[in-house]
């Protein structure tokens, strides 16, 4: 049976580039208005996963996913990492100096600033997707329109890449996490996402941490949230690697000790950049 993911935008966005990295290409992947959509399908059972992104190494975390994650409780399964390489694209035939309109999403166009600049004959209007923008151009078949998005839209949508890797930042990546509902057992997990609450008292966040750094755990994010209608509360998000599995366990039975709502969210194995 084949594999169904929901994924946030269209196809031929970062979202499916993420999917298909992850699964493969063998997979139904399922547009989404929204990342709370996402979530329903699989709520409903209409989807088997999510890819959902989670944090951008220049925008930062995606904080209102934090709070999807929390009132869904779906199980993170995974994560991948994906390059973000932004390509200017236009109908076939179509040149540089065709080009009057540039259109993509609001992140994308940011991140793209240096190009654009270089570039003032171009007229910038922002699209609610980057796929979305590249699927605008292909089918109203606008000659003087070009797209910045990933490469994938261009192959679906049949346009040619005028200029690539116009992107500012060549290190962009962006962390996607695989959510299912039901957690999978994998040998050698390397890396879990949990979740707590501190007392108020001085220093108890720090204690908690110090649990992970005595065993050996390498704290590789940290994220804190208010907690809904209480004030000067909050949950920690923390994301963890380790070597040794027993390190790990040890820690968690430390932490335990000085936490509320302690919530292991997933164990997963560790994706690298690549």
């Amino acid at each position: 049976m084949q594999l169904k993911v929901a994924i946030q935008g269209i196809k031929g966005s970062f979202h499916e580039e993420a999917a298909y990295k992850y699964f493969g290409e063998q997979i139904e992947t399922v547009e989404c208005e929204s990342f709370k959509k996402t979530c329903e399908l699989l709520k409903q059972g209409k989807v088997n996963y999510i890819v959902m992104a989670i944090e951008n190494s220049i925008a930062g975390s995606l904080l209102p996913n934090y709070n999807l994650l929390r009132d869904y409780r779906f199980p993170i399964v995974g994560e991948v990492y994906l390059h973000i390489k932004l390509h200017l694209m236009a109908l076939p035939g179509v040149t540089l100096q065709d080009i009057r309109f540039v259109e993509s999403h609001p992140i994308a166009l940011q991140q793209c600033n240096d190009f654009l600049e270089e570039n003032p004959q171009f007229q910038v209007t922002e699209g609610e997707d980057t796929a979305g923008s590249a699927k605008k151009v292909s089918e109203q078949q606008l000659k003087d329109t070009a797209a910045i998005a990933p490469q994938l839209a261009a192959k679906l949508y049949g346009l040619e890449i005028l200029e690539r890797r116009i992107e500012t930042n060549k290190k962009n990546y962006t962390r996607f996490l695989i959510l299912s509902t039901q957690s999978e057992e994998k040998a050698k997990v390397n890396k879990a996402s949990l979740s707590f609450q501190t007392g108020n008292g001085v220093g108890s966040l720090s204690t908690v941490l110090q649990c992970f750094a005595e065993q050996q755990i390498n704290l590789t994010k940290i994220q804190s949230m208010p907690v809904l209608g209480k004030r000067n509360e909050y949950d920690f998000y923390v994301d963890v690697e380790w070597k040794n599995q027993a390190d790990y366990d040890a820690a968690i039975r430390r932490v335990l000790k000085h936490t509320s709502n302690f919530s292991i969210m997933g164990e997963y194995i560790k994706n690298e950049k690549v």
